[in-house]
């Protein structure tokens, strides 16, 4: 039945508007006439010219597309009165609107259209209200009206909804009637402004009176805002509400508040302008009546798999107390952050994170704790390329380094790195076989570094800078069971300058001869050569065990031993003949040797004679789980126990303690639930209280070593299992991106998101404990425990608790409370520093309507006042 409708209105449609003569008068005489004879004479036609120009000649229509029409019912057509009428689930179609209701009128004469619903015959017949179904429902660009009836122009898409409501997207909008003068334009009668989305709004904003720019805004004046059906006291003279979703340019709301210290204040006012789908830009400010203020903006740029990034800059003038109070603060303040990432190609990249910041920025504006604590800023930029064919690769890069207590600055620009992978020239092809010749196994590798160092202390700027080239030549046969792997390693450091060093008097009147002798360094500008060099080699293999118990679920444990043992040989650069050390002569007459290159970036040859053995045995302790027999889909699984290492050495150059320490070191991981690290050192001499000395323990009958530092720690990770389907995952780098485009609320600073409601609970764990007993009747120890545990109580609360104790001082440090409450169309989030240099606290509540997220009440104390 629906297709027969179709067919036949489209059809009527066509015959409707195709031609320019009476239809009144081709009907009536169709109806009565019996042959074409009188069918023309009653068209009054003189010749077939007239007739052939009066059928084929079209008539303009004021529907320019095809209307589809369908009902669960019946559709009547009024030929005569150009009417159609549908009854019973209609619906119709035309262009990109749709209107859906019980029963629909059109007449095409005026182009207009009625819709209303029925009545519910299923209702009780003794119910004093008749209950309306089928209301009707207009969908038109994306947006849905609904009402009690609607009267529509589909001409000029003007039209009249009584009891209407409006739903885009996130928000809607509600009146007794809705008035469409324009294709733009509506009017609202006692409307209401919603993004709550339940049938009963527990928040929403009432107006006598709202006027609609279609996907623009919504406009009205005195303006109630109702919360829980309960209107505040206080109406607001004007308001203009977002009618349309994503980044758009607009006012930023400020957040209002009082602090002792600074008075009243709001912050964060300002503009936003969404300049493009790629960039947008934030400007804001804060305000305190007692003096004092904050410059800010934000700029936000991407472009889809090429770069993306941000660029913040901030001033602030901070004051607390009169002019004429001693301990007054005046502070000026300053932030630069920029970060940057790029990619031109697969192998060409650039990465920037940069920051500029004044050392009494953080302190006075921050409140995270890591800010807070920060003692250095880091900043880097790194451009990175490489060539897939030769594996070469070249990097430029740029850091720096800032102490915000000592204001000391230290910074490489530029730092160029060039490096060649291991090659191996005598080889035939690039696949390896056994039967190749002993040559073939030779290769070498290049490094070069070009650098140049800024360092500023204490006012005074520093600057060096230097070349290095590293070349390493090696081999690697296999001989046996063993690998065998001989090395040459040559170093050369260009450098403009070197030092000389001379001693000198000075002034002290701490001294009883007024005097005090002291080194002073004068650079010398030159062109200078460091050449040095060392050579070694290494063995080395693995031993397997294996046992196969084939019983409790386990199919095999593996233990493998990887011994390993290496000489090393550096000749003593410090020796007169290779021209790197020199002398001066001190106060008592002495010779005093000195590296004229110790204070370049790369350092100097380095002194004294090594050759030394190493050696080490590296422990791996496995297990293999058997297949299940009744799952023909299982896999059997290999396990890690324990990674146990152990090492020492021996050098034959010094003069005493030639005995390296024993160093243990041990880590296991079990699953991602459990994990631990620690080391051990032991040595084998003996110590007075002071210092080792060179005597053996076991000279004394005191065992063979002894402990002299242990460390050890375990984190321990525990999270209940997700509610299926709540399940996050990580954005790609494509909804990264559309994210940014299509983002609806700018957070212009750091704020709370919102929980992850889908792992019920998480607990983290981690202890740390130390021990130094150089001495052992001085023995040092310190040990702390870290916690971190958040939970949902229930489907809308979420807590977290953080910090930590130290066993050694019997305290607390760095405690941190946050709760986070979802409201439905608000959410509360509560933090609070319970005690510490850091305490206080804030509450906060607001809505989550990214466009209304500005309505807010903030409660603060101790560090939060006046802060973000």
């Amino acid at each position: 039945m629906r297709i027969f409708y179709l067919i036949t209105f489209f059809l009527l449609l066509n015959f409707l508007t195709a031609q320019e003569v009476s239809l009144d008068s081709i009907l009536s005489d169709s109806i009565t006439v019996k042959d074409s004879v009188s069918l023309l004479d009653s068209l009054s036609i003189s010749d077939s010219t007239a007739v052939q120009d009066s059928l084929t000649k079209k008539k303009k229509t004021d529907i320019e597309a095809v209307v589809y029409a369908s009902s669960s019912d019946s559709l009547t057509f009024d030929v005569l009165q150009k009417k159609m009428n549908v009854y019973g689930n209609g619906n119709l179609k035309y262009k990109q609107s749709e209107l859906t209701s019980g029963n629909i009128f059109v007449d095409f004469t005026t182009n207009e259209l009625f819709a209303t619903g029925i009545p519910d015959t299923s209702a009780q017949s003794d119910s004093t209200e008749s209950k309306i179904i089928q209301t009707p429902v207009l969908k038109e660009e994306g947006e849905t009206y609904e009402g009690f009836n609607i009267r529509y122009n589909f001409k000029n898409q003007s039209g009249f909804i009584s009891l209407a409501k409006n739903a885009a997207e996130d928000s809607r909008y509600e009146g007794n009637a809705v008035k469409k003068v324009d294709k733009e334009t509506y009017f609202i009668d006692e409307g209401i402004y919603t993004t709550c989305p339940s049938d009963t709004p527990h928040t929403h904003f009432s107006a006598e009176e709202m006027k609609v720019i279609h996907q623009d805004r919504i406009f009205a004046k005195w303006i109630f805002m109702y919360v829980g059906g309960v209107p505040l006291p206080l109406p607001i003279p004007f308001a203009v509400f977002p009618a349309k979703s994503g980044r758009r340019s607009g006012i930023i709301v400020p957040a209002y508040g009082s602090s002792p210290t600074r008075g009243q204040y709001f912050s964060n006012f300002g503009y936003f302008f969404a300049l493009s789908d790629y960039m947008d830009l934030a400007l804001t400010g804060d305000y305190y009546s007692k003096g004092g203020f904050a410059a800010k903006s934000r700029f936000r740029y991407a472009e889809r798999y090429k770069l993306n990034g941000n660029f913040n800059a901030e001033y602030s003038f901070y004051k607390e107390g009169e002019e004429s109070d001693p301990n007054a603060v005046r502070r000026k303040d300053y932030n630069l952050q920029w970060a940057h990432s790029q990619t031109f190609n697969p192998t060409t990249t650039l990465d920037v994170n940069m920051q500029f910041v004044s050392s009494s920025f953080l302190s006075t504006n921050s409140v995270d704790y890591d800010n807070l604590l920060r003692t250095d800023i880091i900043s880097n930029a790194n451009f990175r390329k490489r060539w897939d064919e030769s594996g070469n690769s070249l990097s430029l890069s740029y850091s720096r380094s800032q102490n915000l207590k000592t204001g000391n600055i230290n910074e490489t620009l530029p730092s160029l790195n060039f490096n060649v992978p291991t090659s191996f020239p005598f080889r035939k092809g690039r696949n390896i076989s056994k039967d190749q010749n002993w040559y073939e196994y030779i290769g070498y590798s290049y490094s070069g570094q070009l650098r140049n160092n800024r360092n500023k202390t204490d006012g005074n700027l520093k600057v060096r800078g230097g070349i290095q080239h590293n070349i390493s030549v090696n081999a690697s046969p296999k001989i046996g069971y063993f690998n065998i792997s001989p090395r040459i390693n040559y170093t050369e450091k260009w450098y403009n300058k070197k030092i000389r060093r001379s001693e000198v008097l000075i002034a002290d009147t701490t001294q009883q001869s007024g005097y005090r002798s002291t080194t002073v360094d004068e650079d010398i500008h030159d062109i200078n050569f460091v050449r040095s060099f060392d050579f070694g080699i290494s063995a080395s293999t693995k031993i397997y065990g294996i046992m196969q118990p084939n019983m409790l679920g386990i199919e095999a444990f593996r233990h493998t031993v990887q011994p390993s043992i290496s000489y090393n040989y550096r000749p003593d650069f410090s020796e007169e003949h290779w021209g790197y050390w020199t002398t001066y002569t001190n106060s008592a007459g002495e010779e005093v040797k000195y590296d004229q290159y110790g204070k370049e970036i790369f350092g100097g040859a380095g002194s004294g004679e090594s050759q030394r053995i190493s050696f080490s045995i590296g422990n791996i302790f496995e297990m293999k789980t058997m297949k299940d027999p009744t799952d023909t889909t299982s896999q059997s699984e290999k396990i890690q126990l324990l990674n146990l290492g152990i090492s020492s050495g021996y050098d034959f150059t010094r003069d005493s303690l030639k005995l390296d320490d024993l160093r243990l070191t041990y880590r296991t991981q079990i699953g991602d639930i459990l994990s631990l690290n620690g080391s051990s050192v032991y040595s084998f001499y003996e110590h007075n209280g002071n210092n080792f000395i060179n005597r053996f323990l076991a000279s004394d009958n005191r065992g063979l070593f002894r402990l002299t530092s242990f460390s050890f720690s375990v984190a321990l990770n525990l999270s209940g299992d997700k509610i299926k389907g709540e399940d996050r995952t990580g954005e790609t780098e494509e909804e990264e991106y559309e994210s940014f485009k299509q983002s609806k609320y700018v957070a212009l600073y750091d704020e709370t998101e919102p929980p992850d409601f889908s792992i019920p609970w998480n607990l983290s764990l981690n202890y740390n404990f130390n021990l130094n007993k150089s001495d052992a009747a001085n023995a040092t120890k310190n040990s702390g425990l870290g916690l971190s545990f958040d939970f949902s109580l229930t489907k809308n609360w979420r807590f977290k608790v953080r910090g930590n104790y130290d066993f050694q001082r019997k305290e607390i440090s760095a405690p941190d409370v946050a709760v986070y409450r979802d409201l439905h169309c608000w959410e509360m989030n509560f933090t609070w520093k319970p005690f510490g240099t850091y305490r206080g606290f804030r509450l906060e509540i607001r809505m989550k309507a990214p466009e209304l997220r500005d309505i807010k009440v903030t409660k603060s104390r101790g560090l939060y006042t006046g802060r973000r």
